[in-house]
């Protein structure tokens, strides 16, 4: 980026310096301003897209306007950065080879302006995208996860996925609110201090642009509110669960009932009730805040083989009937939480994402 070449008029004087981005080409024939920054490009390339463009330039420009680098000028009230990832991608194509957090800033600013300017393939390419981070169904919350666990089994989201309030300040910007369910419940995970500081967005590509470290993003106090109270509710459901699911373990259909090894099936409930205690408190890996997380690992027990008895490694010992109704009652629990989370944070039903586009 050309940060120090400012800009000279050819046949006249700019009102103030202008930063020359490295998006110039010499065989360009309209300069785009936004801010302090501009940008030569080709107004064919933009019209080809867009309508909005097309009609932009078909307006008539004084005749004694002042030209730069030889070339008329259409001053744009975007942020800078907006316009430079609009540019690229509209010369270069929008591709993500690997999903990684850094793309957010792309996903974001194309999306911005390819909303304003009607670019629907751009749109409809950034939208896809985001869908991939905050998904709409449980199948694919489940393999976000998955992604955002290394192989360690360490949680690690944030090198994938953006923070969630970036995504919050998005959506209701840009009023994506199918995204907002997945947003709001990923950032109730965090501790109420965490949510509360806040979280910088990524540092803007021109040095006019304000801090130099990203816009500090916070929420305000009534999405704040919603936060903390869908976090107890997330809270509160697994408490539910417990009394619903473990309180008249084992069934009477139990395999054992009558025998003596029905101890146990009785013991390993008792052993997955006081796990499920460790993770509601954040005992566990600090998720005391995650539900379909807290049920997923209570279904997982089933299969490990990594206890311990005080003498050799094992797993629980519960009978099939046992294993299978438990089983059921979490895939059931997990579905219904999903189906709340719009309902804790205050949100209406939210779209698809066919809907918004």
């Amino acid at each position: 980026m050309d940060c120090d070449n400012p800009c000279s008029p050819h046949g006249g004087a700019l009102p103030k310096a202008l930063i020359r981005s490295d998006i110039w080409f010499a065989d360009g024939n309209i300069v785009l301003i936004a801010d302090s920054a501009a940008f030569k490009v080709h107004h064919g390339q933009l019209e080809r897209h867009s309508e909005v463009f097309r009609d932009l330039f078909s307006v008539p420009q004084p005749i004694d306007q002042s030209l730069i680098d030889g070339c008329p000028s259409v001053e744009l009230h975007d942020r800078p950065t907006d316009l430079y990832y609009l540019l690229i991608a509209l010369y270069d194509g929008i591709y993500f080879q690997k999903h990684t957090a850094a793309d957010f800033v792309a996903i974001s600013a194309v999306l911005r302006l390819s909303t304003k300017y009607f670019i629907e393939h751009l749109r409809e390419r950034c939208i896809a995208r985001l869908a991939i981070d905050w998904p709409t169904s449980l199948p694919e919350w489940d393999r976000r996860e998955h992604d955002g666990t290394d192989s360690e089994g360490r949680y690690n989201p944030r090198e994938i996925f953006p923070h969630p309030l970036l995504m919050l300040q998005l959506a209701y910007e840009l009023n994506l609110d199918t995204f907002l369910p997945g947003a709001f419940y990923d950032l109730s995970r965090y501790g109420p201090s965490k949510i509360l500081t806040g979280t910088r967005g990524p540092p803007p590509i021109f040095f006019t642009e304000g801090e130099p470290e990203g816009q500090l993003v916070r929420l305000s106090d009534d999405h704040l509110c919603a936060t903390f109270l869908g976090r107890e509710a997330a809270q509160l459901y697994i408490h539910s669960f417990l009394e619903s699911a473990l309180r008249d373990r084992p069934s009477t259909n139990c395999a054992n009932v009558g025998k003596l090894s029905a101890v146990h099936c009785i013991e390993s409930f008792y052993f997955i009730h006081l796990n499920v205690l460790r993770s509601v408190g954040g005992i566990a890996c600090g998720r005391d805040a995650d539900p379909l997380h807290t049920l997923l690992q209570a279904a997982e027990m089933l299969e490990r083989t990594d206890f311990s008895d005080g003498v050799k490694t094992c797993g629980l010992r519960m009978c099939s009937v046992c294993k299978s109704e438990f089983t059921d009652a979490v895939k059931k629990a997990r579905l219904e939480v999903w189906e709340l989370i719009p309902e804790w944070f205050g949100l209406r039903e939210p779209r698809s994402v066919e809907d918004i586009n």
